[in-house]
């Protein structure tokens, strides 16, 4: 079982910047995927970004591409989002999610936290 706890969705001016922190738990093989999701009012969740347990290359949805980062604190099983230049557009639930590998697809996710909400409006 792995646990996974958001945090760090806040209220943000357009072009601000905010990280998000996703604490996770459990068992967790070097092998698997973790990813950043969103879901926006009234559309479907959607991939953002992702990357290996291990390491390697990161992959990004290309409307964050450049602006988003994804991260791993090795020593605390921490993830992170970096959101730089933020747009209004980027409004929504944010969730991470752990898979036996590394997908864009939320259905071959296993792992869910429970959400954290970005806003960012003037």
């Amino acid at each position: 079982q792995v646990q996974l706890v958001e945090s760090g969705g806040n209220w943000v001016q357009p072009g601000g910047s905010l990280r998000l922190t996703c604490a996770a738990s459990g068992r967790i093989s070097s092998s698997y995927g973790l990813a950043w999701f969103r879901q926006a009012p009234g559309k479907e969740r959607a991939f953002v970004a992702g990357r290996w347990w291990w390491g390697g290359s990161p992959i990004y949805a290309d409307s964050v591409k450049g602006r988003f980062t994804i991260s791993r604190d090795s020593a605390s099983n921490t993830v992170y989002l970096q959101m730089n230049s933020l747009k209004p557009e980027d409004t929504a639930v944010y969730y991470c999610a752990v898979s036996t590998g590394l997908y864009t697809d939320v259905g071959k996710y296993d792992y869910w936290g429970q959400g954290t909400q970005v806003t960012v409006s003037s």
